[in-house]
């Protein structure tokens, strides 16, 4: 037996030495499938498929860089000599890369700018105010996401106008889209939507470039092709279309986006789209025990749409899921936060110094929802805290179906002395970050007047709204002759700063801009609040070095591009990069947690009406409420060791306390696979 191939089991060892033609691998949830993929790869080019004809797309840049360092190394142990990889990537990736070697096609230039959510919505917002469309009568936000939505149809603006007819949001929706597209189009600028539909669009309308990228990758890979929307489902077509060498991963029981466009019938239709395919179940779990995993068999057996499979493990039978009856949210926040500690209290053994603090910890700074350096509250207090943070809070995750959720729980952890961080919010996203990333965007592409409106009077310039709309509008000369030379002054820096970026390193021209700009002066005086800016951005600066070989503006590019396309889980890919990383207790979404696997996991909020999710004034379809069931899959997954289920008998939402009765996922789980924790239920409320 080949030595690669040492360590898989019969079906993954089948999918692994699988070559020619299309396969579906359906893989449950633990069941090694990034493990199989890397290790097909690897088993191509042993059999003498040259590395740059393979290409590789995830979801997510975690899924990514895991999988390209995998290849790297079972290449440089398994085929030596090779100096060439695999293209892997994600699909926004892979939309950035065909669009950039084909700018000119599509009117634009090599340095277009990848607008993130935040600046889409703030773009749409302005056209609606200079149309005199009222914001607050039509959400920016809402029309935002229709127009996502249809692009990830694969449906152009006069499609959806064709298609809606004349209804008065139809029409609002039309006139801002149009308007949106023609901004962009003259900021040289594109969204993350656009990223997919004008890639695949070029591949499906011109058939030498389709040529090109099929003969340029032979063989396809799409991991989680349950989460395709129908550009990225077409996108994968027209790219195999010729060899028909493509290879999907993906389990139709954790299909959780169709509100993103996600398209469950893709990975449930491949063998009709490629009769000649052939598939490959990978049901041994890898990563639970036995009774969270039989669990999960129970919750998610209920679904009718889906391929029937049963996953099992040869691990151990594990210990009970602890399920907690709390009296509201704050009684449940309490509950996770005491069982946190008591649970690395008893891995640590003697942990408990008897001290409320422990020597402080530099915050890395990463995240403005990171709480790494606990601190004291005057309300309840542990009769102790650990002494130091240890490796056990990284195991630890806290799941929950609302961003709302999180407001009680991170009160417990800050009073229970428990560094934890919130994921959704990115170090990307933070002002004095998305300012230092704006002068680099503007310095390479001056017709992104949204990054120019963003920097010009930051630092303070004295250039105000009235002189902005002159300087749009190329009217400059009736402009005082002091404005003019102060714009002179501004544009002349971001000339400077694209020198540098064509002849320096990232690093050094992150630590150029900072000076040059006046950025640097302007948060050194400042105050406290200003030097964590500040000290953000020197943060901006280390990460930057890992682009560094990167020559001639490249590395620039690269983090550019990186920092638009950055995921809610990329806080954790930066953190894990510090040499000397700060292990945290980490709180999300059940969504957020996608792809992620911890030693301990606490899933709140367990109640009818809250999870399963019900929309306001929406009716739910059969197919909603198995997505609500797919969730609590993915939910209950994620745990390795030990999983905590809670509700809460009262819960406060939106000013009102609400009574709540149990989700009907705690019944749908045999009650022999529980224990209960804590006797704060509201039984035991009402009869003491």
């Amino acid at each position: 037996m080949d030595e690669h191939l040492k360590g898989l089991n019969k079906e993954q060892k089948e999918a692994a030495l699988h070559v020619a033609g299309p396969l579906l691998i359906v893989a449950g949830a633990g069941a090694g499938k990034t493990k199989t993929i890397t290790h097909r790869i690897v088993n191509l080019i042993k059999n003498g498929v040259a590395p740059e004809k393979i290409l590789a797309v995830t979801f997510t840049n975690k899924a990514a860089k895991e999988m390209r360092e995998r290849i790297i190394a079972e290449i440089e142990k398994n085929a030596k000599g090779q100096e060439k990889i695999p293209f892997v990537s994600t699909f926004h990736s892979l939309g950035v890369y065909i669009i950039k070697e084909n700018a000119r096609l599509l009117g634009l230039t090599k340095y277009f700018t990848i607008l993130d959510e935040g600046d889409t919505t703030s773009m749409i917002k302005e056209i609606m105010k200079e149309n005199g469309i009222d914001p607050k009568q039509y959400d920016p936000k809402k029309i935002k996401n229709i127009i996502s939505r249809e692009k990830g149809k694969f449906i152009y603006l006069a499609d959806y106008t064709e298609r809606e007819g004349a209804g008065t949001m139809a029409k609002i929706v039309a006139q801002i889209w149009n308007l949106y597209e023609k901004q962009k189009m003259k900021e040289n600028s594109l969204d993350f939507d656009d990223l997919l539909l004008k890639a695949t669009k070029l591949l499906k309308d011109n058939a030498e470039i389709r040529k090109i990228y099929q003969e340029k990758w032979e063989y396809i890979h799409i991991d989680e092709y349950q989460d395709t929307n129908e550009v990225q489902y077409l996108m994968s077509k027209l790219l195999s279309e010729n060899n028909k060498n493509i290879c999907v991963v993906g389990d139709a029981d954790q299909n959780i986006y169709s509100w993103r466009g996600a398209n469950l019938k893709n990975i449930l239709s491949f063998e009709k789209d490629y009769p000649n395919a052939k598939i490959i179940l990978l049901e041994q779990n890898y990563r639970s025990t036995k009774n969270i995993l039989e669990a999960a068999n129970e919750i998610i057996k209920k679904n009718k749409y889906r391929p029937d499979k049963n996953l099992f493990t040869n691990n151990i039978v594990g210990e009970k899921i602890g399920l907690y009856e709390a009296l509201d949210e704050n009684d449940e926040a309490d509950f996770v936060a005491t069982k946190i500690l008591e649970i690395l209290d008893g891995e640590a053994g003697s942990a408990f110094s008897g001290s409320l603090s422990w020597a402080g910890t530099p915050a890395l700074l990463l995240d403005s929802s990171v709480c790494e350096t606990p601190r004291k509250s005057k309300s309840a207090s542990p009769s102790g805290s650990l002494s130091s943070p240890g490796e056990g809070w990284g195991e630890v995750a806290v799941l929950y179906r609302a961003n709302f959720q999180s407001r009680a729980l991170e009160e417990a952890m800050l009073r229970y002395n428990i560094p934890y961080q919130v994921l959704g919010v990115k170090f990307f996203e933070r002002k004095e970050i998305k300012d230092t990333l704006a002068y680099l965007r503007a310095a390479l592409n001056p017709d992104s007047l949204s990054d120019v409106k963003r920097i010009i009077n930051f630092p303070a310039r004295g250039i105000g709204k009235v002189t902005l709309v002159k300087i749009f509008a190329n009217d400059m000369e009736n402009l005082p002759i002091k404005m003019r030379i102060k714009i002179n002054n501004f544009y002349e820096t971001l000339e400077e700063i694209k020198e540098k970026i064509e002849s320096e390193k990232v690093s050094a021209v992150i630590k150029f801009v900072v000076k040059k700009s006046g950025i640097e002066s302007e948060l050194s005086s400042g105050t406290e609040e200003d030097m964590e800016r500040l000290e953000n951005i020197k943060e901006l600066a280390t990460l930057a070095l890992k682009y560094d070989n990167l020559q001639n503006g490249a590395g620039v590019e690269k983090l550019l591009e990186d920092a638009s396309l950055a995921s809610d889980q990329d806080s954790i890919m930066i953190n894990q990069e510090k040499k000397k990383e700060v292990k945290t207790v980490k709180l999300m979404t059940v969504h957020a947690s996608k792809g992620l696997e911890f030693k301990y996991v606490f899933v709140t909020g367990l109640e009818d009406g809250l999870f399963p999710h019900e929309r306001h004034n929406e009716t739910q379809t059969g197919e909603d409420r198995e997505e609500e069931r797919r969730l609590f899959y993915v939910a209950i997954t994620r745990a390795k060791e030990k999983l905590f289920l809670s509700f809460a008998n009262f819960r406060t939402i939106f000013g009102s306390r609400n009574i709540n009765a149990p989700s009907e996922f705690i019944s749908d789980i045999p009650g022999d696979l529980f224990e209960k924790e804590g006797e704060k239920g509201l039984l035991k409320t009402i009869y003491l």
